[in-house]
C-alpha cells in the first residue's frame, strides 16, 4: 500500500526518533516501502548568519549530512531500502516538502506530549503536518 514513507527525525533529539523509528521500520518491512529518512536544518538568514564564521553555514550543513548518515547506518537494518534526505527552514514545512518530492505516502513521525494548551492534542510541527499534508501521517507519541 505505501511505497514511499518519509521518517523526519531531530538528531540532536532522541525523542523525535526513539519511539517512532520502530513504526517506521515496520512499516517499511511490511509494505516493502522505501524509507526516507529526513532532518531539517534551521535557516541561517542573513541578519543571523553575520555573527559566525565564514563557511559556518557549510560546515553545519556537511556536518549534519555526516550525523544523518551516520543514524542511517546505525539505525536502519540492512534489507530496507533507505535514502537520506537534507532540507532547512521550518520544521513542518520542510516535513511537508519533503513528503511531496519524494512522493510519499505515509509520514510516520513523533510528537512530544503537550506541554500547553496550544498543542494540547500535537506537538506544534506534528499539528501542521497532520492538518496540511497530502498523504497519511501516522504520529507516534513520545513516552514521558
Amino acid at each position: 500500500m505505501f511505497k514511499q514513507i518519509l521518517f523526519p527525525v531531530d538528531l540532536s533529539e532522541p525523542d523525535s526518533w526513539r519511539h517512532a523509528l520502530p513504526v517506521a521500520l515496520e512499516q517499511a518491512r511490511s509494505h516493502q516501502a522505501t524509507l526516507h529518512v529526513l532532518t531539517v536544518l534551521p535557516e541561517f538568514s542573513a541578519r543571523v548568519s553575520q555573527y559566525f564564521p565564514d563557511h559556518a553555514r557549510e560546515k553545519y550543513r556537511a556536518d549534519s549530512v555526516a550525523d544523518l548518515t551516520r543514524f542511517v547506518k546505525e539505525n536502519v537494518p540492512a534489507g530496507i531500502d533507505v535514502r537520506e534526505v537534507i532540507a532547512e527552514g521550518r520544521i513542518y514545512e520542510e516535513i511537508m516538502a519533503a513528503a511531496e518530492a519524494v512522493e510519499a505516502e505515509l509520514i510516520v513521525m513523533a510528537s512530544h506530549v503537550p506541554s500547553t494548551m496550544n498543542n494540547l492534542l500535537l506537538g506544534a510541527n506534528a499539528a501542521q503536518v497532520v492538518r496540511h499534508c497530502n498523504c497519511s501521517v501516522l504520529v507516534v507519541r513520545t513516552k514521558p
